[in-house]
């Protein structure tokens, strides 16, 4: 498959979530017009994005609902569950671990590490933090694939090092730090000061 650029993908998801509302709504068909609005795009733009999988609805009837929600969790993976580490047992760490909607999104998380010893073997809903000296070993032995990382800036590159020594095949990374990772490793970057500063220009530039 063509590399899928990573905005496509985030529609996607939109499209998700919005196919998923509409279920619950009781539709059964649903236009690329109103697909547009949810993922704030065109139409012409959820075709060109759908099209990179195949063919869907009808001219003139729109997408079937249940069969395009259905494709669509196919396409993002989300037929199947993962297995995710959080490495950082922060706040970021503590909001993200007890975030109910990745286990109904299919991302389980299955441990927590951490090398406070203050926080070494509390509990979290049904997650124990772990001491992070024990990660390469849990890791050959449970295989998660997906790990979060939140720890501390200076910490993130030795810490992702680790990881993918041991046999992780994706990082989300909150650390506000650029990492290094080989090829064959999934990295994605959450910067959230990034992610105001857009805000900060849309709205400074709105009216301009």
């Amino acid at each position: 498959m063509r590399r899928i650029a990573d905005s496509t993908v985030r529609r996607l998801s939109l499209y998700l979530r919005f196919l998923e509302e509409s279920a619950q709504r009781g539709l059964v068909t649903i236009s690329s017009d109103e697909l547009a609005r949810r993922g704030g795009t065109t139409s012409a733009q959820v075709r060109k994005d759908l099209s990179f999988f195949g063919s869907f609805g009808k001219r003139g009837l729109g997408y079937s609902v249940p069969e395009l929600t259905q494709s669509l969790r196919e396409i993002l993976g989300l037929r199947r569950d993962w297995r995710v580490i959080i490495v950082g047992a922060g706040k970021i760490g503590t909001a993200l671990a007890q975030y109910r909607g990745f286990k109904q999104r299919g991302f389980r998380v299955v441990a927590v590490y951490d090398r406070d010893p203050k926080k070494i073997g509390t509990q979290w809903d049904s997650v124990t933090v772990r001491d992070m000296a024990s990660i390469e070993r849990d890791i050959a032995a449970e295989h998660p694939e997906i790990a979060v990382l939140t720890t501390p800036p200076e910490e993130a590159q030795t810490v992702v090092d680790r990881l993918v020594r041991a046999g992780i095949q994706a990082v989300l990374n909150f650390a506000p730090v650029q990492l290094q990772v080989p090829p064959s490793v999934m990295l994605k970057n959450v910067n959230m000061a990034m992610e105001l500063e857009g805000l900060s220009f849309a709205l400074t530039n709105r009216d301009r």
